[in-house]
């Protein structure tokens, strides 16, 4: 149960924690795209002599492409899903602001209330980010995709709770 003074995370706090995490996926999300599109570009490179690019390794870039695009995609869903149902209730972002991910009740989410909060997301960001604005309007400071999945964002060092 939550104690009654609990301090729910702003708008603000989130945002920055958010930018965060999305820095750390976009410097690892080098690290699967940039080499994997190099290799089909070594592949293709026995075309010396050519004047164009053969239209099979057009398909193999646009193939490596979009086999790199789902591939973040993934690796951004597992981040967020497995270090918010984790121990740690948080991304490394919201572990530097300390924050962390509850239900209602300030327990632990599972994997899947995880991936259900992941997937709003998109819906908050599809209504021109108003869902995510909401965080900073609502009286539990809570997002669109919060309320869809259940969950809260609360600072992590709350006072204990007199007994």
């Amino acid at each position: 149960m939550l104690p009654a003074n609990v301090q729910y995370a702003g708008f603000w706090k989130r945002f920055v924690a958010y930018l965060i995490d999305y820095i750390l996926l976009g410097v690892a999300s080098m690290f699967i795209f940039v080499p994997f599109l190099g290799l089909v570009g070594l592949a293709g490179s026995g075309m010396q002599g050519a004047s164009e690019p053969s239209e099979g390794f057009i398909a193999a870039m646009v193939g490596a492409y979009f086999v790199s695009i789902l591939a973040i995609m993934v690796a951004g869903w597992l981040y967020f899903a497995l270090m918010e149902s984790s121990n740690k209730r948080a991304t490394l972002g919201k572990m530097a602001l300390g924050l962390v991910v509850t239900d209602m009740e300030g327990n632990k989410i599972s994997f899947g209330k995880a991936t259900g909060r992941y997937f709003g997301k998109i819906i908050s960001g599809i209504i021109l980010y108003i869902g995510f604005f909401m965080a900073g309007f609502t009286e539990r400071k809570q997002a669109l995709h919060d309320m869809m999945a259940g969950c809260l964002v609360i600072n992590k060092d709350q006072p204990a709770v007199a007994s």
